[in-house]
């Protein structure tokens, strides 16, 4: 029960992610890689903060915290971008459906394949993430903002598999932000920051909250379940990310999304349930 209340939880953070970024970016009140480097800087000094309360050296010039470092670039880039043209739940159901293909190819090129249960519940949920992206379906998607999103899933994928050894969630995560930051504030040279103060407080939010200590709780979580459930149950963010674009943002929900999200649940309800 415990671990199940964690991952809701993890899981309407990551959501979270996706309407403060959309209503920064798409409202103008902050660039995209303003927006990213900002989130990134509040979330560094949110989880080195604990880290230096509780005592704890997030290691930063080990080799192990590379992969996490550079996924979480990768993953913050193509995120803040594609937001510029992309709803907030359709943007969600790109990241996570290229997650679930980068965390189940990973496991079956480790040794690790998915069971059949799984496989059957994953093609169910990527169902639904097809229908709302095909052409001619009644809500249109950016081609530049879905291949930017792409990127974000992909980056995604590996900085959740490379959590999965993390011996300290919360020196891990903190290390991946503290060591991109500076690649993300190259950025800044021409200027400061372009924002107002409510693209600021969200860009803070986003960081600090919903980004450094959900990224920490997932870490925590993804080391006690298998990489295939871990993989189909963020399918459930886009589902989270529609309801609250809808009535947060004002985001079309349009039957095609609802049929879809309905695809998305019961494929992960399949599969990480057992027969039982």
């Amino acid at each position: 029960m415990r671990l199940i209340l964690l991952t809701t939880l993890t899981m309407c953070a990551f959501a979270a992610n996706s309407v403060l970024t959309r209503a920064a970016v798409d409202g103008g009140h902050m660039t995209p890689m303003d927006f990213a480097v900002l989130r990134v800087a509040a979330g560094a000094a949110m989880l080195w903060a604990i880290a230096l309360w509780r005592g704890v050296s997030l290691d930063l010039f080990s080799r192990a915290r590379l992969p996490g470092a550079i996924s979480l670039l990768a993953y913050m880039i193509g995120f803040s971008l594609a937001y510029l043209t992309l709803d907030a739940g359709l943007g969600a159901l790109i990241l996570f459906g290229v997650t679930q293909i980068t965390m189940f190819a990973y496991g079956a090129l480790t040794g690790q394949p998915p069971t059949g249960r799984q496989l059957s519940g994953a093609g169910v949920a990527f169902a639904g993430l097809v229908l709302v992206l095909w052409p001619g379906a009644d809500s249109a998607t950016d081609p530049l903002g879905a291949a930017l999103m792409v990127l974000a899933g992909v980056g995604w994928g590996v900085y959740s598999i490379a959590g999965r050894a993390a011996a300290d969630p919360l020196a891990a995560t903190g290390a991946s932000f503290v060591l991109c930051l500076p690649v993300l504030a190259l950025t800044l040279v021409a200027g400061g920051i372009d924002g107002d103060a409510l693209g600021v407080m969200l860009a803070v939010v986003c960081g600090a909250v919903t980004s450094g200590l959900g990224y920490a709780l997932w870490y925590n979580v993804l080391r006690q379940m298998s990489g295939a459930v871990a993989a189909v149950v963020q399918l459930s963010v886009p589902v989270l990310a529609i309801i609250a674009g809808a009535v947060l943002l004002g985001e079309a929900v349009t039957q095609v999304v609802v049929l879809a999200a309905t695809l998305v649940v019961g494929g992960i309800g399949w599969a990480v349930t057992a027969k039982r």
